[in-house]
């Protein structure tokens, strides 16, 4: 008996201290503290791994530059000739025309009523070397030919190149050899200057449609007039000749959307067609359709040309009153 409970005693004193022991190996153990590392050399070139995250972002472009804008040049803007049509002729029947008559004139810019075709805001050569350079107006060859004694109707076509190239000016080139001396001299073109255009030639038909009791001139081409350089000669005995010819109604709707400068009223919107339309120019008669088909300088000289010119323009002037008796 004595000998069990001995055994039960020692057997709940082993359990009390096994449950002690259990208890201390559960606590938490403290963190092993790790030993400092010491930097080295190499330790200095390795960049340090940045782990944040990185944001994409979009690079900023320049808004590009805005195209340049004109400011207008005034308190409103000239439409009126922008989709200008030249007011077409009315038809004529070849019964109906009782008289006709062809005139040539020549128009000097350089008169008083005239200069507005030479303005250094709108010059007519200017609008037509345009057109021409363009393709947009045919040039036709002034020289006589065969089937053309006067060269005005419109029988040889130009190209735009030898269109501009007749209206440059000629320059003298010399050649010289090494020591200085001229071996040779020639003519040559030069640029084109405006300024040199003072003259122009028109030729026009006086028709009398019978039908509708009208008397009026209709312009038929139109050519500017130069002075070609010969050598030798002075260019004050030198004539003027056409350069071109244009076909007057060809460039009718060219020079409709063309203004001219009107001296008196900046508003009257006026276009070089309504210029020739209205006559609104001076000129001189220099030939009148003949039998000879000469000019009027053929058979007067000086002054007396100048009163053959006033016959004939009194003449069709009376030629449409003589018509009307009471």
């Amino acid at each position: 008996m004595r000998k069990r409970l001995l055994i039960g005693v020692l057997c709940l004193a082993c359990a009390t201290s096994f449950a002690q022991t259990k208890r201390k190996t559960t606590k938490a153990a403290p963190k092993k503290s790790t030993p400092t590392r010491v930097a080295s050399k190499r330790d200095a070139t390795v960049a340090p791994i940045d782990t944040t995250p990185k944001v994409t972002v979009a690079p900023v472009t320049a808004e590009p530059p805005k195209p340049f804008e004109r400011p207008l040049d005034g308190y409103y803007k000239k439409e009126s000739f922008t989709k200008a049509r030249a007011t077409p002729y009315a038809n004529v029947r070849e019964s109906d025309v009782a008289f006709s008559k062809r005139v040539w004139r020549e128009i000097d810019v350089r008169e008083k009523m005239n200069q507005y075709l030479a303005s250094p805001k709108a010059r007519l050569i200017e609008v037509l070397m345009d057109a021409i350079k363009a393709g947009e107006l045919t040039a036709y060859s002034p020289v006589p030919t065969k089937d053309d004694p006067n060269g005005d109707s419109f029988a040889t076509p130009l190209t735009p190149d030898k269109a501009m190239s007749t209206m440059a000016d000629s320059v003298m080139v010399e050649k010289r050899d090494r020591d200085g001396n001229i071996i040779s001299s020639g003519m040559t073109a030069g640029e084109f200057n405006p300024d040199s255009v003072v003259r122009f030639r028109i030729k026009e038909d006086w028709i009398f449609d019978k039908q509708r009791g009208i008397w009026e001139p209709r312009i038929i081409g139109l050519a500017p007039m130069i002075k070609e350089k010969v050598p030798g000669a002075t260019v004050a005995g030198l004539d003027f000749q056409p350069a071109f010819w244009v076909y007057f109604p060809a460039a009718r709707h060219i020079l409709a959307t063309k203004e001219a400068f009107n001296r008196n009223n900046d508003a009257t919107s006026l276009s070089f067609d309504d210029m020739f339309m209205k006559r609104i120019f001076t000129s001189v008669i220099v030939k009148v359709s003949n039998d000879r088909d000469e000019r009027i300088k053929d058979y007067a000289q000086g002054v007396d040309r100048l009163y053959e010119a006033e016959r004939i323009k009194k003449e069709l002037m009376e030629w449409e009153l003589n018509l009307w008796q009471y």
